[in-house]
């Protein structure tokens, strides 16, 4: 088993030194979904609203979240992310919204965090947005499904072939 990265051999916490490792493409996808009443995800589809938009508001802070995780994990490294993508997709015969989290970057240290963080805030955004008609909704199944790039090279959750 892989050594934990963020203590020093004395078992205090650090920020791990990544400027040694090339910088290369790093890319990770993650997903998670929300599950809630059927009516509640009607009057999402509907875009009824009154608070606007829910799954358009959710998508961009998703990539607010993605762009401001170092402010929020506190050993994460500031990254100048190059892509993040949001997929909100409704599932009538669940009940629920997959969210599915592509985020890229140029670098020294991977960006699974910043995928996780973004998911993560988009069904929290789509929660908030939506318990004044619906409290009972969960979170469920956050989690990275794909890293690649840097020295661990390419990791597919499960063996399945690669997301595009």
């Amino acid at each position: 088993m892989t050594e934990l990265t963020h203590f020093t051999p004395s078992g205090e916490a650090h920020m791990v030194d990544v400027g040694a490792k090339d910088s290369t493409h790093r890319t990770a996808v993650t997903q998670g979904l929300i599950r809630m009443r059927p009516e509640t995800l009607e009057m999402i589809r509907e875009g009824g609203h009154k608070k606007g938009d829910v799954l358009g508001i959710a998508r961009i802070a998703g990539i607010m979240a993605a762009k401001k995780t170092a402010d929020l994990v506190p050993l994460c490294h500031p990254l100048a992310l190059t892509h993040v993508s949001i997929d909100l997709t409704p599932e009538p015969e669940t009940s629920s919204i997959q969210c599915r989290t592509r985020v890229e970057t140029r670098g020294q240290t991977g960006v699974e965090m910043e995928a996780l963080c973004a998911t993560q805030t988009a069904l929290l955004t789509i929660y908030d947005m939506c318990k004044a008609v619906d409290r009972g909704m969960v979170i469920d199944g956050v989690m990275l499904l794909e890293k690649a790039g840097g020295r661990s090279g390419h990791w597919v959750r499960g063996g399945e072939e690669p997301l595009t």
